[in-house]
């Protein structure tokens, strides 16, 4: 008897399929949208010039305006973006749709400041210098949440440490003076950072639940106190703000001088935070071991780890980082505590965050994207242009929410974040 066996197909009658990447294609298709935007809407006379200062009048180098062709430059922009989304939309993204969609919002928003400045003239300097300082509360929030996540604790309560590190800021460092107030933000913060961390670690509550009980407790706890205690003492809230202060040489340079080298302590220090975190996380021992305890508690206890303690103190320093992000809203700016000054910053924090894939360095270039969008907003409404005033002051949040939306799915949080740990 003879056995037939089916004939496996030959490798050319095998036609893969490949799969769509909707993601992708649903970023390709906003693209092309925008250049359509770019194209149609923000167009001037082909005469028309956009000026950029660089240099301001009492500085030592003097630099030469820069000058743009106004419709050149956005008919430019717009083929740009096209070519962006057609390419996703053709070829998929992979890992270049978060890099495409970024990009896309920088040429937008240049696209935006060329054309509200045709045939007038804004100080590039003055702006990246407001990006810079705007930038500084949301990548602190963007740290905090980063050394929480690494650790596998969701900190949604970022935005109350940050209200909390603002008032306390402004009382004590009305009755103290500026460094005790910086001081006293800190420790506010990493007493909620304690706070939250007795709450997830050791009673295993919800870690979503007690981050919004966090944000309620402080919101509500400052307004009535603010409103109670400020009201009839205006004393205690009267703080004297941090001045910028210039490192001899380097703050002459041209426009990076300025924007880097003229500023006051808490740009200095979430620039410092920044770098120490990225060494601490990735080229130390105790980083690898706070990392190990976010992918993989368990193997981590086996190894020797204490996975309770780590997450303790990993989750009180971030709240004493959000604590100093929260003083710059009060002493490194206004030097007084109004209700719900934060404004949503430490939200933003947790999608600059995930834009930046919960890296410290990934996290202050989103938080800069925030921060240009933020000082944007301002500068299109000195310069009066024909758009409503409460859309410009929507621009932040929109940036946050196009950003957010394309990245989540592609970038990995650490495998165990959200999930108690109980010690065998």
């Amino acid at each position: 008897m003879s056995s037939s066996r089916p004939t496996p197909p030959s490798s050319s009658a095998i036609t893969p399929v490949r799969s769509i990447d909707w993601r992708a294609s649903i970023t390709g298709g906003l693209l092309i949208f925008l250049a359509l935007v770019v194209a149609l809407f923000l167009d001037t006379s082909w005469d028309a010039v956009s000026t950029f200062r660089i240099s301001r009048p009492r500085d030592v180098w003097a630099v030469g305006n820069l000058t743009v062709p106004s419709q050149w430059f956005n008919t430019i922009a717009a083929i740009a973006l096209a070519f962006l989304g057609t390419r996703l939309f053709l070829r998929g993204g992979g890992r270049w749709t978060a890099l495409a969609m970024g990009t896309g919002l920088v040429i937008l928003a240049m696209a935006f400041l060329v054309w509200a400045t045709a045939d007038k003239a804004i100080s590039l300097t003055g702006m990246l210098h407001a990006t810079l300082v705007r930038a500084v509360p949301i990548a602190l929030a963007a740290l905090a949440g980063i050394l929480c996540e690494r650790v596998a604790v969701i900190n949604i309560g970022i935005e109350g440490m940050l209200l909390a590190g603002a008032f306390a800021g402004a009382m004590f460092g009305s009755l103290m003076g500026g460094w005790a107030g910086i001081i006293c933000a800190m420790l506010t913060g990493g007493m909620f950072g304690l706070l939250l961390a007795i709450l997830v670690i050791s009673y295993r509550v919800d870690q979503i639940i007690a981050g919004v009980v966090i944000n309620l407790f402080v919101l509500g706890l400052t307004s009535y106190v603010s409103s109670q205690l400020f009201t009839e003492y205006r004393w205690l809230n009267n703080a004297s703000p941090f001045r910028a202060f210039k490192i001899p040489v380097l703050s002459d340079i041209p426009l990076i001088g300025p924007v880097l080298f003229n500023q006051n302590l808490f740009v200095y220090g979430a620039l410092m935070l920044v770098c120490l975190s990225t060494y601490y996380l990735f080229y130390t021992r105790m980083g690898l071991r706070a990392r190990a305890v976010g992918e993989h508690p368990r193997a981590a206890d086996t190894l020797g780890i204490d996975v309770i303690k780590t997450r303790y103190a990993h989750v009180i320093v971030a709240g004493m980082i959000a604590g100093f992000g929260g003083a710059w809203f009060t002493l490194g700016s206004v030097g007084r505590f109004d209700d719900n000054m934060t404004f949503g910053r430490g939200f933003i924090g947790l999608a600059a965050m995930i834009f930046g894939r919960w890296h410290p360095l990934g996290a202050l270039a989103a938080a800069l994207i925030f921060g240009f969008a933020d000082s944007l907003q301002q500068k299109l409404s000195i310069l009066n242009t024909p758009i409503p005033s409460e859309f410009l002051s929507m621009a932040p949040y929109i940036a946050t929410i196009v950003v957010v939306a394309g990245l989540v799915g592609q970038a990995r949080p650490p495998a165990a974040i959200g999930k108690p740990y109980v010690k065998e």
